[in-house]
């Protein structure tokens, strides 16, 4: 039986799957990854895009933002790393970004449009918005408010983003699949 090591390693090699078709080969800047949990997509995050770039992990669990310094503390990291304790669903405070991740979060959401205006509001012209979701309409108690990928296309379009589409598509032992959508800011 693997132990919560062999789990980490586990889901990270899924969350790598599901994260690098959303990203350039040479993807840097300023990026958020919002509801970014214990981690695991924010260190891929960082491992990912090019050395200098910087990526703040926003959560509202202040246990979960502890566990994500401890571990920044024994990794040797080619970005640079802040944490920020704040609720994803009111105004954030972070300076322009190129890109937000939002991975397996925008699912604890009801009222998602809103939501998503305003974190494209975050976005420089160009800027990119990745999520991460369980492809799926039916909810349960883990994922209160699923997000289907048909829906993922037309809630970036209402939050005036361009070119939603699903990057990648992978199978699931939770709700059957996940889906990555990426949606990019207009320049105009």
């Amino acid at each position: 039986m693997r132990g919560f090591s062999g789990q980490r390693e586990g889901w990270t090699a899924k969350a790598r799957l599901l994260l690098a078709p959303a990203l350039a080969e040479d993807e840097s800047g300023v990026w958020a990854d919002v509801g970014c949990g214990d981690g695991i997509f924010t260190f891929l995050l960082c491992e990912m895009l090019t050395p200098g770039s910087t990526v703040y992990a926003v959560d509202r669990d202040r246990l979960a933002l502890e566990r994500v310094s401890q571990r920044k503390g024994t990794l040797a990291l080619a970005c640079e790393l802040a944490t920020l304790h704040a609720d994803f669903t009111r105004p954030l405070r972070l300076p322009p970004l190129d890109g937000i991740l939002l991975a397996n979060s925008l699912h604890f959401v009801d009222k998602k449009p809103p939501v998503l205006k305003g974190l494209a509001s975050l976005l420089k012209p160009g800027g990119k918005l990745v999520v991460v979701e369980y492809n799926t309409r039916q909810g349960n108690s883990a994922v209160p408010f699923p997000i289907h990928e048909s829906d993922f296309v037309t809630l970036a379009e209402a939050a005036g983003l361009e070119g939603a589409r699903i990057a990648t598509r992978a199978p699931s032992t939770f709700l059957g699949e996940m889906f990555t959508g990426v949606a990019v800011k207009g320049r105009a």
